[in-house]
């Protein structure tokens, strides 16, 4: 038991890091204090920068092939359906975008694609497994695992939730806020009497709204409902009397509950997400409102971001302090504008068309895709080009997609570990080892000072110069130099 690095909690960051390690050669264990993967819908809504880094991973056609587009919402009252809306708008797929439009998979479904990816590639996670206590030097850390034993593990990453053991033990705060105080239920369940076409919204009920959302691939609807007083019941009978005092339907409509849970949204970000050898990635580093379908994508994009940069550092020797640093000067302003969005997103009406909604903040879009993240002015963003316009593709920036011209697409270029050196010189440079090197216009014409684009592999745009001798410090800040 001597991995390179220990992951607590088999959530979505978990293990989508395991999944990145694991592609790269890292020995990691992932550990997860349940007996198997989490059971609810909770997490379903995969925005088009996640459903991209799917793509990388190998498993965008699973997603593709267990979710659907949003369907409409459909607002009932007294009864009656109303007018059906759109919550999230109708995109179409451009060069630059392939993945326009977010996607619903339940996200019990989402981590067995994950879980699966990860066995293909050689990992596994460890069950009925919980950290209970850890130490670190200057070497590595030293952590006591019920059912395992003692482990050490050169670095330590915290996916273990909202309630976080390993950021607790830290003595790391959680600063923020109460985004609403009012309860909420969520829960998977059964039922008779309404189509799968809609998600099914009751924004006027009786002791708050409520909404019926049917999960593709499966039989079920998750339900959701606010509660204006009084605490949610979460046992079977309790969510079929809800059931029944706000819709039209009567509590034997309910014919299965599959899982239930309650909580208050809350807004709250982790004071910091390193201390030593120890990092904190997902819920274990912010938490916040589930309106705007932000958590598990942010989440996932966390462990995209440090995977790659704990590899380089393992395998490849780069420079330790500034990967590690990086994590967090790229991240946590991400987490901090997140839980702007959806607490925004939230106090306009968790459920658009209830009372009071302002529909055009609620609906999901531009401020919610994910695609406009990026790391400009970040540690690892290095743009040696002067002047550049506001409006023009800079260092820190995601890189878009393309038509090389072969015909394929620069994603496919990109896909897999390595970093990508995209000139528009007639030539590319020499490149060394775990760098691919393309000629290619898209990113600026082939005239004057011909330009250098690194992309890191985490497809976001490192270094951008005119100068070649340039390439060399920044590739070996990432290991990659000969």
């Amino acid at each position: 038991m001597h991995p390179d690095v220990l992951i607590t909690g088999a959530g979505p960051t978990g293990l989508t890091l395991a999944c990145e390690l694991a592609r790269r050669g890292v020995p990691a264990l992932l550990v997860e204090r349940a007996p198997a993967l989490f059971p609810g819908s909770r997490g379903k809504g995969l925005q088009p920068r996640t459903l991209e880094i799917f793509e990388d991973l190998g498993v965008l056609a699973e997603i593709r092939a267990a979710g659907r587009r949003y369907p409409a919402m459909l607002p009932w009252t007294d009864g009656r359906p109303g007018e059906p809306f759109a919550l999230t708008p109708t995109a179409t797929p451009t060069e630059q975008v392939p993945h326009p439009e977010t996607w619903m998979v339940p996200q019990w479904r989402t981590q067995e694609i994950l879980y699966d990816r990860l066995r293909e590639l050689g990992g596994d996670v460890r069950f009925g497994a919980e950290l209970t206590g850890f130490t670190q030097d200057d070497t590595g850390v030293t952590a006591e695992i019920t059912g395992i034993g003692t482990v050490t593990a050169r670095y330590l990453v915290a996916a273990d939730g909202g309630r976080s053991t390993v950021r607790r033990t830290l003595g790391i705060p959680m600063i923020g806020e109460t985004v609403d105080p009012r309860p909420s239920l969520v829960a998977d369940l059964r039922l008779t009497g309404l189509d799968r076409e809609h998600w099914h919204v009751f924004p006027q009920a009786p002791g708050g709204p409520l909404a019926l959302c049917p999960m593709p691939g499966t039989d079920d609807f998750q339900l959701y409902a606010q509660y204006e007083d009084g605490e949610p019941d979460t046992s079977p009978d309790g969510i079929r009397a809800v059931v029944a005092a706000r819709t039209h339907l009567g509590p034997d409509a309910v014919t299965e509950i599959r899982w239930a849970s309650d909580f208050r949204p809350r807004a709250a970000l982790a004071e910091r997400f390193r201390t030593g050898r120890v990092l904190l990635a997902g819920d274990a580093a912010h938490v916040h409102s589930p309106a705007g379908g932000q958590g598990l994508n942010t989440s996932v994009q966390d462990a995209y971001n440090l995977g790659w940069k704990l590899a380089h550092l393992l395998r490849h020797g780069g420079d330790a302090e500034l990967l590690l640093d990086s994590y967090q000067a790229e991240r946590l302003p991400v987490a901090a504008d997140v839980l702007d969005i959806s607490t925004s997103i939230h106090r306009a009406g968790p459920l658009a068309g209830q009372p009071g909604t302002d529909r055009r903040r609620a609906q999901r879009g531009k401020d919610t895709d994910q695609l406009a993240v990026g790391y400009r002015g970040g540690p690892l963003s290095v743009d040696h080009r002067e002047p550049v316009r506001e409006d023009a593709l800079q260092a820190g920036d995601r890189a878009p997609d393309a038509r090389l011209p072969d015909g394929t697409r620069l994603f496919d270029a990109l896909r897999g570990t390595h970093a990508t050196l995209v000139t528009t010189a007639t030539q590319p440079p020499a490149a060394p080892a775990g760098v691919r090197a393309l000629r290619h216009d898209a990113y600026g014409p082939a005239t004057g000072h011909p330009t250098l684009y690194l992309i890191r592999p985490d497809g976001y745009l490192g270094l951008v110069t005119r100068n070649a001798a340039d390439l060399a410090p920044y590739l070996a800040i990432l290991g990659l130099s000969d």
